[in-house]
């Protein structure tokens, strides 16, 4: 039996669905349970800014029904990005090398260690609801494909354990045709979940290719909208480099491909990172409600 497609957005806090999605008024404390109330999975992006703290965490399993799933991308020191060094638990700066921008510059495993517990332990409350999905390690574009990024890639999925891991890389090298049997194998035998993504039709070093697969039983899929003009704007926000509303015929494409991976897994995602708006509407959950309308018109199951 096919597996329902779940179908959500990248936050529900973003001033797009804040602004033009919630009714008028919402306190920002009810917005989780309205949103849940409408999905029944979301992709928690904060905590790539911030590492949550368990009394946050809880909250989101108490704001949300049995059965809702969270996924939860991983802080920015985990997936190799440059961040600020009070961006850091203060409890975990002492001895991190930082670079003259103020950034933590190639901190030490052990040091990236630490921050791998405290993000990990922060979750408990959502692992022992049953509400945690997987962690989304989305790399940056300057980590291509090579053996010390396999090396890297395989420490941090010893470091998360038990629970499931997201894997999107960003660079166009992950997708080259002479080494994706070879990528998604070495994924499958690490228990690595592969995400596939939707992005701008472009040949453009920093912008991921589309390759459906599955490595684990979990299927996954990213929309970051097709906008190839705001893709690589310096100073952009997430909001301007992602802005784009889905269109029908566009969203129409991905029928078969869901399909296809609800049919090859025992739980199937879909999430929309498409967070401005067009016209005021709230692009994000307009491009998940349509795409759930179009899945039960094929007769694809959703959830």
């Amino acid at each position: 039996m096919a597996a329902a497609v779940r179908i959500g957005t990248c936050s529900w806090a973003d001033d797009a669905l804040s602004k033009h999605w919630y009714p008028p008024r919402t306190p920002p404390r009810d917005r989780l349970a309205y949103y849940a109330g409408r999905f029944s999975t979301v992709e928690v992006d904060s905590t790539y800014y911030r590492v949550p703290d368990e009394k946050m965490v809880r909250g989101w399993a108490e704001r949300t029904p049995d059965g809702f799933v969270m996924h939860v991308k991983a802080f920015g020191l985990m997936t190799r990005h440059p961040v600020k060094l009070e961006q850091v638990p203060p409890e975990l700066r002492d001895g991190l090398p930082v670079d003259h921008r103020g950034r933590v510059d190639r901190p030490p495993r052990e040091h990236r260690a630490g921050v791998f517990r405290m993000f990990l332990d922060a979750l408990e409350p959502l692992r022992a609801s049953g509400k945690l999905g997987g962690i989304l390690f989305q790399m940056p574009p300057y980590v291509v494909w090579k053996p010390s990024s396999l090396d890297y890639l395989e420490w941090a999925r010893d470091q998360v354990g038990d629970d499931g891991f997201l894997f999107e890389p960003r660079h166009r090298s992950w997708f080259a045709e002479d080494i994706r049997a070879e990528l998604l194998k070495w994924l499958e035998e690490r228990k690595m979940t592969w995400v596939v993504v939707d992005a701008p039709k472009t040949d453009a070093a920093n912008v991921p290719d589309t390759l459906v697969a599955t490595t684990t039983p979990t299927a996954y899929v990213r929309f970051h909208g097709r906008n190839a003009g705001t893709w690589n704007v310096r100073g952009g926000s997430a909001a301007q480099r992602f802005d784009h509303m889905y269109g029908e015929d566009e969203l129409r494409e991905w029928v078969s491909p869901l399909r296809q991976l609800s049919e090859q897994a025992a739980e199937a995602y879909a999430f929309f990172n498409n967070n401005n708006q067009t016209h005021g509407v709230a692009q994000a959950p307009a491009g998940a409600l349509l795409l759930r309308k179009l899945l039960q018109s094929e007769n694809v199951p959703t959830g």
